[in-house]
């Protein structure tokens, strides 16, 4: 029978013990359900009395993680951690009288969660360094996941339940843990190929991120349930009779795309003017035969009966998900305008595109042994499914900061994968878009850094070349090749894709260049400083919590290798307004000796104390209408205004010489600044930054260029109406390309 897929349970929020008997008993025996019984007992008494921020008994929370756990058919000592995960950490409850009550096993597994349900997330505003301790966190996750996957898999049941509450948090809290939701548990579940996880996650999250676009889309799609089901019926019908007259037995259901899908589907449509009244692929049909042959023979039978969409046929059987799902699909016009999906695999690799990693444990500890015959390819595909969790290993012992290891798994783990082969045929799977240089490193370090050329299916090619499915990849070498070149990590060149492979070209100009990065980054960073009134010593303590290094050398050599930037450090800093130098500048209480009428060509700035008193601009810091100012009485010029921070001003001794001075207005008046530009060469690079100022009516008056490091520096004297002319053009010319930073010079 043709139905849409949904939840077993009416309640998924309130389970109940019986829930969870009847979920495991579909797999496992009456002694078994005995012992799960028992372990609900425990965890009900050490629980007795503890409420969840809801109000409901927290052992629901418990119950719930283990009927997830259930639906994935996993072994007896999962579902007794998941039952008594939090008894350790939250009841008067010892691991050791665990572990004496219920084996070494889930004494691990319950020890390996505990660790994680004591991570605490910071929200946003909580500090300076809560990217750090944040990233510092999922670390420590995925090192445990690497471990026993088991642990993370009974962490995202806990996630899983926590979603479905969340309701009862404040709206902060609402938004914070919806955001690591769809950041780092849905792609998680999504990599170890638990479906029926990733679904629910993902839109649990984005009914919270995006309320009003969940609840639109919801709407809609209850609305049409009932042409749903005629179609689906009407579907099954043909698509049965049509396989059963070629002499294939299988069976044919169908379900709607989850909410997330759907919104990410209208965002992919709304670029090409369609709207969601003309989505009409909302549905998917899969279809279930018991031998991989059959599969290819059903393909037939539906391209004779619907005409094939080109372009949307996937062969995952032949090309497995990095995850190791295995799947064809095929989009086809079931009437003349509306396209249909379907999935055709075995039950088998229906079994684990279902339950993903799961299934390694379902095998091993369930009834539902695989057959001898298959034993062998299906332990290949297991190991090959869990390699990734091996290389996290690796990297972390290659990738020493917690926010880099997090971020390199966020984009070389949890993207679209391509596979590709080895000279020896080892496949290798990298995220889509990878170069040959980011396979060499995949590979081995050295091999990236001894790089000096690349062969893709025999045939010499460019570096930057993005590899596609299948190839074979030689890497070339050279024992004079000096090493990794800057323009590897110019990500307008394409060279490098994998955040790995990025993070080590970093290490070794931080192993070759140690000196000059130091005196880089600490030249560009007290430049920085010296505009907030700031001295390097004063801030050493807050640079180290902000960015997590463990010295000062550390901070400034991450700044010289462009790690991190000067400018966006000195942002960060919450520095007491006590902390900083001030002067007072004081009214001037009679007329300089000389005084000379304004004429014109006169600055527009007030002398407090006087009505005519002869003004000029400071050539040292180029002070324009907005910047704050100060005056300094010279001894035959009358008064020269400089900006506050300029550095004249904060260390002049003669501070009787400082008076008070505001803005007035003459129209018409050009200010002169000074700029500085930093970026990646490219051809057009001036001239795209020139059209920036012309677009502005900014006229530029002096340019000097020089390079620096493997960057271009661009000196720039510009002539501007005021500090917003030139704050607003300086925005625009930050978003350039290849800009590395825009500042102003004093």
């Amino acid at each position: 029978m043709t139905t849409e897929l949904t939840d077993r349970r009416a309640d998924p929020v309130h389970p109940t013990l019986d829930d969870l008997r009847d979920t495991a008993a579909r797999y496992l025996g009456p002694g078994e359900i005995a012992e799960i019984e028992r372990a609900y007992q425990f965890a009900d008494r050490a629980h007795e009395g503890h409420l969840r921020a809801s109000g409901d008994p927290y052992i629901e929370h418990p119950l719930a993680a283990a009927v997830s756990c259930a639906d994935l058919e996993l072994g007896l000592p999962v579902l007794q951690a998941a039952l008594l995960h939090d008894v350790v950490e939250d009841c008067d409850v010892s691991l050791d009288e665990l572990t004496a009550e219920y084996g070494d096993e889930v004494g691990a597994l319950v020890d390996g969660v505990t660790k994680l349900g004591s991570l605490a997330f910071p929200s946003a505003a909580a500090g300076v360094g809560d990217d750090q301790v944040q990233a510092e966190n999922l670390r420590r996750m995925f090192i445990a996941m690497a471990e026993d996957v088991r642990v993370v898999i009974v962490k995202l049941a806990d996630r899983l339940h926590n979603m479905r509450t969340l309701d009862a948090l404040p709206p902060e809290k609402q938004q914070r843990i919806a955001r690591e939701t769809m950041e780092i548990y849905a792609p998680l579940a999504a990599r170890l190929g638990i479906w029926q996880f990733k679904w629910q996650l993902e839109d649990l999250a984005f009914r919270y991120q995006q309320p009003d676009d969940y609840q639109r889309i919801a709407s809609q799609v209850a609305a049409r349930r009932a042409t749903r089901e005629r179609y689906l019926s009407q579907l099954q019908r043909k698509l049965e009779t049509a396989l059963q007259d070629n002499g294939i037995h299988a069976s044919v259901g169908g379900r709607v795309k989850h909410i997330y899908s759907i919104h990410q589907k209208i965002q992919k449509y709304a670029a090409v003017g369609k709207s969601f009244s003309e989505i009409y692929d909302l549905l998917a049909v899969r279809v279930l035969v018991d031998r991989l042959d059959e599969c290819y023979k059903v393909l037939g039978v539906l391209h004779s009966l619907w005409r094939p969409i080109p372009g949307e046929f996937d062969d995952y059987i032949g090309n497995p998900k990095p995850s190791g799902y295995q799947s064809l699909h095929t989009t086809v016009y079931w009437t003349a305008t509306r396209p249909l999906e379907i999935q055709i695999r075995t039950r088998e690799m229906d079994d684990e595109a279902e339950f993903g990693v799961a299934a390694h444990w379902r095998y091993k500890q369930g009834r539902a042994a695989r057959p001898a015959h298959a034993a062998p390819e299906a332990d290949r595909r297991d190991a090959e499914r869990l390699a990734w969790l091996r290389q996290l290993v690796d990297w972390q012992g290659d990738l020493p900061g917690a926010r880099e290891y997090v971020e390199t798994i966020k984009s070389d783990v949890f993207q679209d994968q391509v596979f590709v082969f080895t000279p020896k045929g080892e496949l290798k799977d990298m995220p889509a878009g990878s170069s040959p240089l980011d396979f060499a490193f995949r590979i081995h370090t050295e091999l990236g850094y001894a790089c000096v050329g690349a062969k893709v299916n025999g045939r010499l090619v460019a570096l930057t070349t993005p590899l596609s499915n299948g190839d074979v990849v030689e890497i070339v070498t050279s024992r004079n090749s000096r090493g990794p070149s800057r323009d590897w990590l110019n990500p307008a060149l394409g060279y490098l894709k994998t955040n790995h492979a990025r993070t080590k070209v970093r290490q070794w100009f931080r192993k070759q260049q140690r000196t000059e990065n130091l005196a880089r980054g600490r030249e560009e960073l007290e430049k920085e400083l010296r505009r907030l009134h700031l001295k390097l010593s004063d801030v050493e303590a807050a640079l180290l919590e902000i960015t997590g290094q463990r010295s000062l050398d550390d901070v400034l050599i991450a700044i010289g290798t462009g790690e991190n930037t000067a400018h966006g450090l000195a942002l960060r800093l919450a520095v007491p307004t006590g902390a900083r130098p001030t002067v007072k500048p004081v009214p001037l209480q009679r007329p300089l000796q000389r005084p000379v009428a304004p004429q014109e060509g006169a600055t527009g700035v007030h002398v407090f104390g006087s009505s005519r008193v002869m003004t000029r601009f400071a050539a040292c810091c180029s002070p324009l209408p907005g910047d704050p100012i100060t005056g300094y009485v010279t001894r035959s010029r009358g008064v020269t205004v400089h900006r506050d921070d300029c550095h004249n001003v904060l260390q002049t001794q003669e501070t009787e010489r400082l008076v008070e001075v505001q803005w007035g207005s003459v129209p018409g008046t050009r200010y002169s600044a000074r700029l500085r530009i930093e970026g990646w060469d490219r051809v057009g690079f001036i001239r795209d930054i020139s059209n920036v100022f012309a677009d502005e009516d900014i006229n530029i008056v002096g340019l000097t260029t020089h390079e620096d490091g493997g960057r271009v520096v661009l000196s720039l004297t510009v002539e501007t109406d005021g500090y917003a002319q030139l704050q607003r053009v300086m925005h625009k010319v930050d978003a350039v390309r290849g800009v590395l930073g825009v500042d102003r010079e004093l």
